[in-house]
C-alpha cells in the first residue's frame, strides 16, 4: 500500500474569532457506520453478491468535521508551501508561508499507514478570503467551510455528536494553551 505524508492548519479568523474547519464526507467513516448499523451486511464477506440495504443510512452518517488538510504529493514543493495552497482550495483564504507557524508533526493512521502528518497554525482574516473554497471538486472533493467561535470551540471538541478528527481536538487544545491567553480581553 503507497500512502502520502500529509499537512493540516488550524485556522483562526481573527475578525470573526472563530476557528475555520472543513466539513467532509468520508467514504470510510460511511463504511464503519454502516458496518455498525447493519453487520448482516459483512457478515459473508465471501459471497459473490454483496447485500443490499432496505434501509440504508443516510451519507450524513459519513460526515466529519476536520482541518484543513491535504497530502503531500507535489514534488518541489515544501510543506509550508502545500499547506498554503490547501488553506485557498479547501477554505478561501490566501495565506503566505510567512503566515504559518508550525506546531508539530507526529504520526497518524498508526495502524494501517503510519504516515507523517504536519500541523501548522496561521490566522486569517476576512480580508484575506478570495474564494469560498470547498475543495477541487474534479478530485472528488465537497467540502464544506464550517466556522466554530471560539467561546464555543472546547465544548465542540468534546461534544460527540459532532463527529470529529483528532487534530481538531488537539489544535483547539494547543490553541487554549498557546494562543488564547495571548488575546486581548473583551
Amino acid at each position: 500500500m503507497r500512502t502520502h505524508d500529509s499537512v493540516s492548519i488550524l485556522i483562526f479568523n481573527t475578525s470573526r474569532q472563530c476557528f475555520v474547519v472543513v466539513k467532509q464526507f468520508r467514504p470510510a467513516v460511511y463504511m464503519c457506520e454502516v458496518e455498525r448499523d447493519h453487520p448482516q451486511v459483512f457478515q459473508n464477506q465471501d459471497k459473490e453478491s454483496f447485500t443490499s440495504l432496505e434501509n440504508p443510512l443516510p451519507a450524513a452518517a459519513g460526515v466529519t468535521y476536520e482541518l484543513c488538510a491535504g497530502i503531500v504529493d507535489k514534488p518541489g514543493l515544501s510543506l509550508e508551501e502545500i499547506a498554503c495552497e490547501e488553506v485557498l482550495e479547501e477554505c478561501g483564504y490566501r495565506v503566505s508561508i510567512a503566515d504559518l507557524r508550525r506546531i508539530t508533526s507526529y504520526r497518524s493512521g498508526v495502524g494501517l499507514t503510519g504516515s507523517r502528518q504536519t500541523l501548522f497554525y496561521a490566522e486569517v482574516n476576512d480580508q484575506m478570503r478570495t474564494s469560498g473554497g470547498g475543495g477541487q471538486p474534479e478530485e472528488g472533493e465537497l467540502i464544506e467551510v464550517v466556522e466554530i467561535p471560539l467561546e464555543e470551540s472546547m465544548k465542540f471538541a468534546y461534544d460527540e455528536t459532532f463527529p470529529k478528527t483528532m487534530g481538531v481536538i488537539f489544535s483547539f487544545m494547543w490553541f487554549h494553551n498557546n494562543i488564547a491567553p495571548k488575546l486581548p480581553k473583551k
